[in-house]
């Protein structure tokens, strides 16, 4: 009896030295990570992220999604058949598995974490495939650049990213699994050039920090480029930053913190701004006045009550420059003809930080000769009260944290002499 007894102590130590094993494992990579594109050719600027979407003759094919971060879920360009086998999707098409209108996340979706337009028809179930036994569950969508409606096919997604460390890319990937929807073709055309998809990145259960699991953090890592020729990046996961030519240099370092607000209207994010500052002279936000991140309205929105003060403060400080007949959607133009050098705008936010934005935020070069305060008036009633645009937030590193409900913001890293544009793309191997 002694020997069995021996061999089975012999086996349950291999067994928890394994397991031990396996807990001490620490992944190479704190993140995950992708390529992020700035678009000029549809009605207004647009970003895009660059994800790996299916895995065909030996290579993945990769899909470019238009970047927003208010969206209750992905969806894309795709088809959804019931029985998927090799041949069977139409070439250079997506195909994937639908979700039966009987399943749970059918109604979730539905009922609440779809798009809340009034005008969108309610959906209903139908809708089959051939061959398929249940009814499929179409949801609505809504257009970001035209805001029309229309209705796509939710399914089960696959798709692939690549992991890093913060400043290298590695050749190893990572993969998830979203509930996204198919959208026909035709759903895309006002999209900027082979932009085919919507990346939801927003706080909804069926965005994408939903399907990202340890050991990576909720953590959006987001830095918009404001060149056409360079991409900049998307990080997801508590990772180090390093941007070139700083390699030793952890963005993070660079950030500070406010609190995001949550808002039970809206999946986005949102923060709170005390006042405007602009050469030492506040100009005061009402007390209810909500402020958003957005990364579809091209520049920053204040409502009128906010936008005239602050466009009499900043043509105050800046009589000296030469306007310019005011070129819409902006207020104030100046002319470039003699260089123009402006103040800071300040955002002042709670416990005393502040978001710079550097004319490089703030100045829009509209002709060759005539530039223009980058601000918009919303009129007497837009809600939210301040919406922070996308030009606003080129070359600031953003940080959308979910694990403490925080935002983390650069101001301009131009001033660190880098830039959104200069994360190392080149892969290596991890190990």
């Amino acid at each position: 009896m002694l020997l069995p007894l021996q061999i089975i102590v012999i086996v349950l130590t291999f067994i928890s030295h394994e397991h031990e094993a396996i807990a001490a494992y620490v992944p190479p990579y704190t993140s995950v990570i992708a390529p992020v594109h700035k678009h000029t050719d549809a009605a207004k600027p647009l970003y895009s992220v660059q994800i790996m979407t299916t895995y065909v003759n030996m290579q993945y094919l990769h899909e470019n999604f238009l970047i927003d971060i208010d969206a209750p879920f992905i969806w894309h360009d795709c088809i959804i058949q019931w029985n998927i086998y090799p041949g069977s999707c139409p070439a250079n098409t997506l195909c994937t598995s639908p979700v039966s209108c009987e399943e749970f996340q059918c109604t979730d979706v539905r009922s609440s974490y779809s798009y809340q337009k009034p005008y969108c028809s309610p959906p209903d179930n139908s809708s089959t495939l051939p061959g398929w036994g249940y009814c499929t569950c179409p949801v609505n969508v809504v257009d970001p650049i035209t805001g029309s409606c229309g209705q796509a096919m939710l399914n089960y997604d696959d798709f692939t990213v690549n992991t890093s460390n913060g400043k290298n890319v590695f050749t190893g990937s990572y993969g998830f699994y979203p509930n996204a929807a198919c959208a026909p073709s035709s759903a895309f055309q006002s999209f900027p050039a082979n932009v085919t998809g919507v990346m939801a990145l927003s706080s909804s259960p069926y965005a994408l920090p939903a399907y990202l699991f340890e050991p990576l953090k909720k953590v959006v890592g987001l830095c918009l480029p404001s060149t056409l020729s360079t991409p900049g990046v998307l990080f997801y996961g508590n990772s180090p930053y390093y941007l070139l030519p700083q390699s030793d240099v952890d963005v993070r370092s660079y950030l500070s913190y406010t609190p995001l607000i949550k808002r039970p209207d809206s999946f986005g994010y949102f923060i709170g701004v005390n006042n405007i500052v602009i050469k030492k002279r506040s100009i005061n936000i009402p007390a209810n006045a909500t402020t958003k991140i957005s990364t579809l309205d091209p520049y920053t929105i204040l409502r009128t009550d906010i936008y005239n003060p602050v466009i009499r403060r900043f043509s105050m400080v800046t009589k000296r420059i030469p306007t310019a007949k005011p070129v819409p959607p902006f207020g104030l133009c100046f002319s470039t003809q003699g260089g123009l050098r402006v103040p800071d705008i300040d955002f002042s936010l709670p416990e005393g930080k502040k978001w710079t934005m550097s004319s490089a935020n703030s100045i829009k070069q509209v002709t060759k000769d005539v530039a223009c305060l980058a601000l918009v008036d919303g009129g007497a009633t837009s809600e939210p009260a301040i919406v922070i645009g996308t030009f606003q937030m080129e070359d600031n590193f953003l940080v959308f944290d979910l694990e403490n409900s925080t935002f983390g913001f650069s101001s301009s890293l131009l001033r660190k002499q880098t830039s959104c544009s200069s994360f190392n793309f080149t892969l290596v191997d991890s190990f």
